[in-house]
């Protein structure tokens, strides 16, 4: 039994032993295709299947480190059950890269991220993916008053994203780079933010990516490698993936960067991998997007997304698209719960570095025993935070109001009503 004044001791090194594991596991970097896939895939034709191999992986000493760091564990308390909970994650994630291009890969992908039809509550990933492209049926031929189709190229798209990094993260913005071999249209990490140079992207995809990948993934990032008691906190592993994403896309909600297209590609993200589960290979995957609407490039790299690490025959695809939704989903209903409660303490510590919703028990405690610091960089929208409190509080009373009968109402009233203006005459 460890004596209180050991205690915070303990859960430094517990902290930075989980630190050194999550460091040899980088799942995205280890699954990644080369360029040379992509451009051989089409130069053939886009008629045969990929050829993918991937370095071996031993998850050996992530084990041996991860061991160290559990022995230190003892209590049944909210920290030692995060703690473990991080560990159990760290090592799911070694043990998923050691099965890639093997059946097992997606019962490790699944126990980490979920799949299609992993319930949350009386969703799940594949309900929601049904449901949004159901509504995007019927309001896609909606005048959305969008600005006429347009390229931003890498090169701009760099700027933008580095002055906004400038202006909220200061001496410390990642550097933003235009390059040619990625296979992603941009990804970040807490030093670096890359464009792919051959990307095309819509005013809302740079909207997207600042809240999203600069003010979500670099600033929790950067907040966590400032929490020295707790360094693990600056690690992005797969425990925190669900939150992290979801978070991330609740703040392309919030700022009116998300959009409908946008919601059915995170859909059809989920439609795809249930598509591998049962069967599809990656050229039905691929021809599937291509017949959403997508282009051949954008087509390959969502395919790519569902295949990677997995058989591209089919049956065993990674599943961590699934989080998107999902996380969406629980992070706004944890962040209305937290409005209601009147607890915007627990709102700043989502921003304290790498957690799951999961972990906010642990971490108002730790946050009591001063381990746990205020982050440094907060999004605009939760520095300023009228419209969130505002909307979240709108949102929760929408509960508790019959809205069924008026939405009847209105229903019968405008049915028969003309309809008069049109973009063309410069309407709605």
């Amino acid at each position: 039994m460890q004596s209180m004044s050991n205690e915070p001791e303990r859960i430094r090194r517990v902290a930075q032993l989980l630190l050194e594991a999550s460091a040899g596991v980088r799942i995205l970097r280890s699954l990644s295709w080369p360029q040379e896939i992509k451009e051989r895939f089409f130069a053939r034709g886009a008629r045969e299947l990929p050829e993918v191999q991937y370095a071996p992986f031993d998850p050996g000493p992530v084990h041996e480190l991860l061991g160290t760091a559990t022995q230190q564990l003892g209590s049944d308390g909210p920290v030692d059950a995060w703690l473990r909970r991080t560990a159990r994650a760290i090592a799911g994630s070694a043990e998923l890269l050691a099965a890639v291009g093997t059946p097992r890969f997606l019962e490790l992908s699944t126990q980490l991220y979920g799949g299609p039809t992993t319930a949350h509550g009386e969703q799940c990933p594949l309900d929601l993916a049904q449901a949004f492209d159901n509504l995007y049926r019927e309001i896609c031929n909606i005048d959305l008053g969008a600005p006429a189709p347009a390229c931003h190229l890498a090169q701009g798209v760099a700027q933008r994203i580095d002055s906004a990094c400038r202006e909220l993260f200061g001496a410390e913005a990642p550097e933003v780079l235009v390059v040619d071999d990625l296979s992603s249209n941009a990804l970040a990490g807490a030093r670096r933010i890359q464009i792919r140079r051959d990307a095309c992207f819509s005013d809302r995809d740079v909207d997207q990516l600042i809240q999203h990948e600069a003010f979500v993934h670099v600033g929790t990032s950067l907040n966590g490698s400032h929490q020295s008691d707790l360094p693990i906190l600056a690690a992005a592993h797969a425990g925190t993936t669900r939150t992290q994403e979801g978070l991330a896309v609740f703040a392309e909600f919030i700022t009116g960067a998300l959009e409908p297209e946008r919601l059915r590609r995170l859909g059809d993200r989920v439609l795809g991998i249930q598509m591998a589960i049962e069967g599809a290979d990656f050229l039905d995957v691929y021809r599937f997007f291509l017949e959403r609407g997508g282009a051949e490039d954008q087509a390959f790299e969502s395919a790519r997304r569902v295949f990677r690490g997995g058989e591209v025959t089919g049956g065993t695809p990674f599943t961590k698209d699934c989080v998107y939704l999902d996380g969406f989903l629980r992070v706004t209903n944890c962040l209305r719960s937290v409005v209601a409660m009147g607890r915007l303490d627990c709102l700043l510590l989502l921003f304290a570095g790498k957690i799951d919703l999961e972990d906010l028990p642990a971490l108002a405690h730790l946050a009591e025993l001063g381990l746990c610091k205020a982050p440094r960089y907060l999004p605009p929208w939760v520095a300023d935070r009228r419209y969130l409190v505002t909307y979240l509080t709108y949102s929760t009373f929408l509960d508790d109001v019959q809205l069924t009968d008026h939405c009847e109402h209105y229903g019968r009233i405008l049915a028969d009503a003309p309809r008069f203006w049109s973009s063309a005459d410069g309407g709605l």
